[in-house]
C-alpha cells in the first residue's frame, strides 16, 4: 500500500524541485534581501509538494486501538465516572466477600468470588459487560449516573462499552500480576527436594482429570472440542495456597504427605499453566490442528525452561542493577517491567501473556531479593487481583443452572459431573505413590482436590476468549467452588494432627487389650 502510495505521487523527479526548495531558503536566511529569479517557481513548488503530502497522508490506514474507537463518541469525563464507580462497587463486594469467607475458615478468594456472583449478571446487575450478552439499560451503573451525572440515553451506549472495556483490561492486569506473584512463591529447588513422587503424583493429577473431562463432555454431552478441551483443563489445577494452609494449622506442612502435596501442587500449577497457555492458543484459532498443538506444546515448555535457564544469569544482574538505583521503586519496578516483557514475549509467539508473568516470577524467585520484592509485591496485587475473580464472578450466569427450567437442567448435570471427575481424578492420584511404607494415600488424593484462584484463572481466560457457553462456564465455577469448599474439611478428617493421631492409636491398642 506505502510502495503505491509513493509510486503514484512521484516524489523522486521532484527531488530536484525539492533541493531548489531548501536552497532558496538558506539563501534568504544567509543574505537577507537577496530575491532570486526563480522565486515564483519556488512558491508553486512548495505548494505542489504540500498538495502531494496531504494527498499521501490521506491513503494511510492508521489503526485506531480498541479502547479509543469505543470512546471516540463518548465524553471521557463520564466514562472516568462510570469506572470509578465501578471500582468502589468491585472493591466493595470483594472486602465484604473476602473477609465474611475468612470468618468461616475458607478462602477469601472464594468470597471475592461470590461477591462478584451478587453484584453481577445472576443477581443485582451492578457490574455487567456486553461481553455477556447485556446492554447498557441492564447496568445499574449507567441508570445511577443518568440519575445523579446527567448522562444522556443517547450517549450510554459509548459510556457503557468505553466503561466495561477499561475494567476488562484492569481485570487482565490483575491475572497477569497474580501469576507473576505465584512465579515469586514457587521455589524451584524445594520442588527438586521432593523428587520423583511429587512429579508422579502432578502428572498423574493432571492427566486424568483432563482426560476424563474432556471425552466426558464431548461424549456425553456434544461439547465441541475447544470449549471441552479448556474445561478439561481447568481441571487439572490445584490450590497449593488452600491446601499449604490447612496443612499448616493441623501440623502436617512438614509431614512426607505435607512435601509430596505441595510439591506435587507447584508442579500441577506449572503444568496446567502450560496446558492453559497452548488451549488459550488454541480458542483464538478456533480449531484444533494436531501441528498446531504439538508446536504450541513444545513452544510453551522451550519458553519456561528457558526463562529459568537464563534466569540463572540474569538474577545477578537483576540485584546489580536495583542495587544502582536510589529513587523510589528502586526493586519493584524493574521487576514488573521484567514480568512485562516477558508477559508481552509470550503473547507475540502465541502463548499467553500470563505464562511469561509466571516465568518472570520464577526466575526472580532465584535472586537475593525476593523475600523483600515479595512484600512490595503485595500491595500491587491487593489492588489488582481482586478486579479479576470479582469480574470473573460478575460475568458468571448463575441462572442457566436453574433446574426449574427445563432448558437447565443439562447445565446441572454438567456441573455435576465436573464437579465428580474433579473429585475422583484427585484422590486417584495418591495411589500413585510409591516405595513409600504406611504413608497415606487418601490424604494425598485429597489435599489434590481443591481448584481455588489457579481453576478461576482457567475460567477467566477462557470466558474472555469466548471458548464457553454459558452452561459450561457456570459449571466450571461451581466445580471451583464446591472442590474448594470440600477440600479444608476433607484434608481434617483423613489426615488429623499430631495429637490426634497419636491419641487415636492409643486408644484403639487400650480398646485391643
Amino acid at each position: 500500500m506505502l510502495g503505491k502510495s509513493y509510486r503514484r505521487l512521484n516524489f523522486i523527479p521532484d527531488l530536484k524541485d525539492y533541493i531548489r526548495v531548501k536552497t532558496f531558503w538558506l539563501f534568504r536566511v544567509l543574505f537577507g534581501g537577496f530575491q532570486p529569479l526563480f522565486y515564483k517557481r519556488v512558491v508553486k513548488i512548495k505548494r505542489r509538494i504540500f498538495t502531494e503530502a496531504m494527498q499521501f497522508f490521506s491513503t494511510i490506514n492508521f489503526t485506531v486501538p480498541l479502547l479509543a474507537s469505543a470512546t471516540e463518541s463518548a465524553d471521557s469525563s463520564m466514562v472516568v465516572a462510570a469506572v470509578l464507580l465501578s471500582l468502589v462497587v468491585i472493591y466493595f463486594a470483594s472486602k465484604v466477600g473476602g473477609e465474611l469467607s475468612n470468618k468461616v475458615g475458607l478462602p477469601p478468594v472464594l468470597g471475592e468470588l461470590l461477591g462478584g456472583v451478587i453484584i453481577g449478571t445472576s443477581v443485582l446487575h451492578l457490574l455487567v459487560f456486553p461481553e455477556g450478552g447485556t446492554d447498557s439499560s441492564s447496568s445499574l451503573i449507567m441508570t445511577f449516573l443518568q440519575i445523579t451525572a446527567g448522562l444522556t440515553p443517547e450517549a450510554t451506549p459509548q459510556v457503557f462499552a468505553a466503561e466495561s472495556e477499561v475494567v476488562s483490561v484492569l481485570a487482565e492486569l490483575g491475572v497477569i500480576i497474580l501469576l507473576f506473584e505465584i512465579g515469586l512463591e514457587s521455589n524451584l529447588k524445594d520442588l527438586m527436594a521432593v523428587g520423583i513422587q511429587a512429579v508422579v503424583v502432578a502428572v498423574v493429577g493432571v492427566a486424568v482429570p483432563f482426560a476424563a473431562g474432556t471425552f466426558g463432555l464431548m461424549t456425553l454431552f456434544g461439547i465441541s472440542a475447544i470449549p471441552a478441551i479448556f474445561a478439561g483443563a481447568a481441571l487439572t489445577a490445584t490450590s497449593i495456597g488452600i491446601t499449604s494452609k490447612v496443612l499448616s494449622e493441623i501440623g502436617r506442612l512438614n509431614s512426607k504427605e505435607g512435601q509430596i502435596i505441595l510439591g506435587a501442587a507447584v508442579i500441577d500449577d506449572i503444568l496446567g499453566i502450560i496446558i492453559l497457555a497452548v488451549v488459550a492458543s488454541l480458542a483464538k484459532d478456533g480449531a484444533v490442528d494436531v501441528g498446531n498443538v504439538i508446536y504450541l506444546i513444545i513452544s510453551a515448555t522451550a519458553f519456561l525452561i528457558g526463562a529459568i535457564v537464563l534466569g540463572n544469569v540474569f538474577s545477578k544482574s537483576f540485584v546489580a542493577i536495583t542495587e544502582q538505583l536510589k529513587t523510589r521503586g528502586e526493586l519493584v519496578i524493574p521487576a514488573l517491567i521484567f514480568a512485562f516483557v516477558m508477559a508481552y514475549l509470550a503473547d507475540i509467539i502465541h502463548l499467553e501473556a500470563i505464562l511469561g508473568a509466571f516465568a518472570a516470577g520464577l526466575v526472580l524467585e532465584e535472586t537475593d531479593k525476593r523475600k523483600e520484592l515479595q512484600k512490595q509485591v503485595i500491595p500491587i496485587a491487593d489492588m489488582l487481583v481482586p478486579l479479576f475473580f470479582v469480574t470473573v464472578g460478575a460475568n458468571t450466569d448463575l441462572g442457566v443452572l436453574n433446574p426449574v427450567i427445563p432448558s437447565n437442567r443439562e447445565g446441572l448435570i454438567m456441573a455435576i459431573f465436573l464437579i465428580t471427575v474433579a473429585i475422583l481424578g484427585k484422590v486417584i492420584t495418591g495411589l500413585a505413590v510409591f516405595g513409600q511404607p504406611g504413608i497415606n494415600h487418601l490424604a494425598i488424593g485429597v489435599g489434590m482436590i481443591p481448584r481455588g484462584e489457579v481453576g478461576l484463572v482457567f475460567v477467566g481466560v477462557g470466558a474472555a476468549s469466548g471458548a464457553f457457553p454459558k452452561p459450561l462456564a457456570a459449571a466450571i465455577i461451581m466445580m471451583v467452588i464446591l472442590t474448594t469448599f470440600l477440600a479444608p474439611p476433607l484434608l481434617r478428617f483423613v489426615l488429623p494432627e499430631p495429637k490426634t493421631a497419636a491419641a487415636l492409636d492409643s486408644s484403639s491398642n487400650t480398646s485391643s487389650l
